[in-house]
């Protein structure tokens, strides 16, 4: 096994999610999911909503994240960074059934804004629908499994 790490770091414009050390990291991209291991090439993409999964020795690190950018290059001592510079990430733990519940009935309340006027800010719509989605997909793919807290 190899003694390598990552230096992940996620970012979201409200705050540092995670700043950690680790072994891997899987990553939702417009792409397709990719799997960033020591020495991965330079890279940059766009992110898509989903889940980026950090392993540190076995244990899963799940975070949902919606939109965004990732970065892999070379840092000091030639170490494998990454930087996920997301619209919206938080960790598997962070999405209770009550923020979930908080989340689907603001989307449905901009729902009904919506309907109700001639004037619609689709993109803010479109955004606040995502996360709420995404937060339910991602709640519920990793309620039943092991992770880390």
């Amino acid at each position: 096994m190899s003694t390598k790490k990552i230096k992940l770091k996620i970012v979201t414009p409200e705050r540092l999610v995670l700043e950690e050390m680790v072994d891997q990291v899987s990553i939702p991209t417009t792409l397709g999911e990719i799997t960033i291991m020591p020495d991965h090439i330079p890279l940059i993409t766009d992110l898509t909503s989903g889940d980026v999964v950090a392993v540190i020795k076995g244990e899963h690190i799940p975070f949902a994240v919606v939109g965004g950018f990732l970065e892999v290059k070379k840092g000091k001592d030639d170490m494998t960074e990454v930087a996920v510079l997301a619209d919206f990430a938080e960790h598997v733990s962070e999405l209770s059934d009550e923020k979930i519940k908080q989340a689907k009935n603001k989307a449905e309340e901009m729902k009904k804004a919506m309907e109700n006027k001639g004037h619609v800010d689709f993109e803010h719509f479109e955004a606040e629908l995502e996360r709420s989605l995404t937060r339910v997909k991602i709640a519920d793919k990793w309620r039943t499994k092991k992770y880390r807290k």
